[in-house]
């Protein structure tokens, strides 16, 4: 039962991440959007597999990174029972649980998503289990990203050094749940490291009195 809650932090969002994957591999063509409101889309596009967007470029690069991930997803979940068994602060576990369902679900798309899916275009949606096989081998699916939050659209005032007058988007990454798990875990950690870190007070045990002060031998 120890061992409940980061399991149910790191299913809960493996579900949501790879759920709202799917459906929108399904059902966006490559680059198509959905405005939601006027500083939220669903925007669909597909990355090399780091987070917002990056990407490690070259066939031995998205390898090179997609055994990375595998090996730092052993690496958290070891690091993540060693916590749980010192019962360790329970917002520190939630974090790092945060963090790994995070790097888990980016490591799906990366090792399946290549087998699992053909290819998403401009013209054509994506099919699952295609019968010509998929878009790419193993270890070389592409990320799948959605939510994209431009918060401000415009041109820097002109005053502005160097970028005055230039057109700016804020916020320009598009991310999927997975990264904002991570981000979430992360950000928790710098937010409250006091409390998770805080070593237990030391109690200075009192030394008992010597019985035998006070009494006068007869």
């Amino acid at each position: 039962m120890k061992y409940l809650h980061p399991v149910i932090v790191i299913l809960s969002v493996l579900i949501f991440d790879q759920a709202l994957k799917f459906w929108v591999k399904l059902n966006f063509m490559y680059t198509e959007s959905l405005r939601i409101t006027d500083w939220f889309y669903l925007y669909f596009i597909e990355n090399e597999g780091m987070a917002f967007g990056w990407s490690l470029g070259g066939e031995w690069g998205k390898l090179t990174l997609s055994l990375f991930r595998l090996l730092a997803v052993f690496l958290i979940g070891y690091y993540l029972v060693r916590l749980v068994k010192q019962k360790s602060h329970a917002g520190f576990i939630t974090s790092i649980s945060l963090i790994m369902a995070g790097a888990i679900g980016n490591i799906l798309d990366s090792v399946f998503y290549g087998k699992l899916f053909s290819a998403s275009t401009p013209q054509q949606l994506a099919v699952l289990m295609p019968e010509g096989g998929g878009y790419a081998t193993w270890l070389h699916g592409r990320v799948v990203d959605m939510f994209y939050f431009p918060l401000y659209e415009g041109f820097i005032p002109p005053w502005v050094p160097i970028w005055g007058g230039e057109f700016l988007i804020f916020f320009r990454p598009i991310f999927n749940v997975a990264d904002a798990s991570i981000t979430t875990g992360v950000f928790l950690i710098i937010l409250f490291q006091k409390q998770f870190f805080k070593q237990p007070d030391k109690q200075v045990k009192a030394i008992p009195e010597d019985k035998t002060d006070g009494i006068t031998p007869e």
